[in-house]
C-alpha cells in the first residue's frame, strides 16, 4: 500500500507546540510528514525538534537557493496527498482567504491542487469575529475543510471556542480525508465569485456542499430533574451526516442530547430542547440540502417548575402543555431555504400514507417515512420508503449506515441537477 504524504503547515500560535504530538500520531500511524514551519511558528517550536520527529527536513523560507533553485515551493505544494494547517490562526486564514503569497506557507498553499485541511486555533474573541467567522465561510465554500475548534480554558485566561482540537481527533479528521481520496483542484469563477469544481470532484458527489442534519431527540424540561422525552437514539441521523461526509460534504450536526460519537468530518452542535435545535438550524443556514431527521418533541411543559414538583401524598395535577416549533415546516417556508429539504416521518401504522400528507402539510421535498412500533428506534437496521412528489420508493430492509448511504447518493443526484 502506498504510503500517505502529508504537508504540515504550523502557523505562530501557542497551540503550535501540539504540532510535535501530531507529527508523532501521523508517523505512529504509517503516514509520511513534512513541515514547513512560519516565522511565527518558529517562536514556539523549532526546526531540529519537528525534523527529529518527522525525520525530514523542515521547510522555513520562500527564498531558500537550493529549494528554489528547482521551485521548491511549487513541488512542495504538489507532492503531498493533503495539505494540513495546523494551527491554522486568525491571520493565516485571512491570509489564506484574500489569497496572499507573501511568504512559504501561504504561496504553496495557493500552488497547491491537493485537499487542504485547516485546523484553528485563537483566541474565543478572535475566533467569534465576525471577520474570522467569513473568512472560514469562504474557506469552506472553498473547498477547504476547516475544523472546528474545541472550548475550554486558554493560555490568556479566556474560556471559550478557540483551542486547537486535541492531535487525535486531528488526525481522525486527516485519516478519514486521506481515505476519501482527492477532492480536485477547487477555484473561484472569476464573474460569480463561486466556486468552480473541476472533474476531479466527481467521484465526491456533494464535494462544496453544506448538508445540514438534525439528529436525537429533545428533551423538554418540566422542572429541574424531569422532561418529556422519546425514544430516538439518533443513530439514523448521525449515519446521514457521516455518509454526507464521506460523500465530500460540509457538514453540520444539530444533536439533541445522545451519546454517539461525533462522526469523523463533521461541525456537531449539541442541544437539548425544540426551541434550542430550532435556533440551532436557523443559525447554520445558508445549505444546499438539510435532513431533518430527530424526533423532535411536538410539546413542551407550558410552565417551568424552578424547583422539583412533589407528589405530597395526592395526585399530579394535569401537566399544562405548549406546542413546540415545528423545525421542518419553519424551515421549507423560509425564503433562504435549502435547495432541498428532506424530513423524517416517524410512524406506527399507515406508514406511507401519513407520510405522504406529512410532506404537503410541511412543504418538505421529499419526506423519509419508516414504521417504529419494533425496535427501530436504538435497533441497528430500518425499513424505510422514500416519498417525493413523483411518487414513493419502498426500499428493503437495509442497516442504517446502508439507508445512510442510498439516501445521500439520491441527494447527490438531486443536486448535481441544479
Amino acid at each position: 500500500m502506498t504510503q500517505s504524504r502529508i504537508l504540515l503547515v504550523i502557523g505562530g500560535g501557542i497551540a503550535a507546540y501540539k504540532a510535535c504530538e501530531l507529527v508523532r500520531l501521523i508517523r505512529r500511524n504509517g503516514a509520511d510528514v513534512t513541515c514547513v514551519l512560519t516565522d511565527g511558528g518558529a517562536q514556539f517550536v523549532t526546526p531540529m525538534s519537528l525534523a527529529a520527529l518527522s525525520g525530514n527536513p523542515v521547510h522555513t523560507s520562500l527564498w531558500d537557493l537550493q529549494s528554489e533553485t528547482e521551485i521548491g515551493h511549487i513541488q512542495l505544494s504538489r507532492a503531498a496527498d493533503l495539505v494540513v494547517v495546523c494551527p491554522a490562526t486568525a491571520d493565516l486564514l485571512a491570509r489564506m482567504t484574500a489569497g496572499l503569497a507573501d511568504d512559504l506557507a501561504t504561496t504553496l498553499l495557493l500552488a497547491t491542487d491537493k485537499p487542504v485541511l485547516a485546523v484553528p486555533a485563537m483566541n474565543v474573541r478572535m475566533w467569534q469575529h465576525a471577520a474570522t467567522q467569513r473568512n472560514i465561510a469562504w474557506l469552506r465554500q472553498s473547498g477547504v475543510e476547516v475544523m472546528r475548534p474545541d472550548e475550554g480554558p486558554m493560555a490568556c485566561g479566556e474560556f471559550g471556542p478557540g483551542r486547537l482540537p486535541e492531535p487525535d481527533a486531528i488526525w481522525d479528521r486527516i485519516s478519514h480525508l486521506l481515505a476519501a481520496g482527492p477532492a480536485g483542484t477547487v477555484t473561484a469563477d472569476p464573474l460569480s465569485g463561486q466556486p468552480d469544481f473541476d472533474e476531479g470532484v466527481q467521484h465526491r458527489p456533494l464535494f462544496g456542499r453544506h448538508i445540514l442534519v438534525t439528529a436525537g431527540p429533545t428533551h423538554e424540561p418540566i422542572d429541574p430533574v424531569r422532561y418529556i422525552a422519546n425514544r430516538s437514539s439518533g443513530k439514523q441521523g448521525f449515519a446521514i451526516a457521516e455518509a454526507a461526509a464521506a460523500a465530500g460534504a460540509r457538514v453540520t450536526l444539530v444533536a439533541g442530547p445522545v451519546t454517539l460519537a461525533t462522526p469523523p468530518g463533521v461541525d456537531r452542535i449539541d442541544v437539548e430542547s425544540a426551541r434550542e435545535m430550532a435556533d440551532a438550524v436557523a443559525a447554520a443556514l445558508p445549505a444546499d440540502a438539510a435532513v431533518m431527521v430527530a424526533a423532535v418533541a411536538d410539546w413542551r411543559a407550558r410552565d417551568y417548575a424552578a424547583d422539583k414538583i412533589k407528589k405530597d401524598g395526592g395526585q399530579l395535577a394535569p401537566l399544562p402543555l405548549a406546542e413546540n416549533p415545528d423545525i421542518l415546516a419553519t424551515l421549507a417556508a423560509r425564503p433562504d431555504r435549502p435547495r432541498l429539504v428532506v424530513g423524517f416521518a416517524a410512524e406506527t401504522s399507515d406508514v406511507v400514507a401519513h407520510a405522504m400528507a406529512k410532506r404537503v402539510r410541511k412543504g418538505a421535498d421529499w419526506i423519509v417515512a419508516n414504521d417504529v412500533s419494533g425496535d427501530v428506534m436504538g435497533g441497528a437496521d430500518n425499513t424505510v420508503h422514500l416519498i417525493r412528489a413523483d411518487g414513493v420508493e419502498n426500499w428493503p430492509t437495509l442497516s442504517k449506515a446502508d439507508v445512510a448511504r442510498r439516501l445521500i447518493e439520491h441527494i447527490g443526484e438531486e443536486l448535481a441537477n441544479d
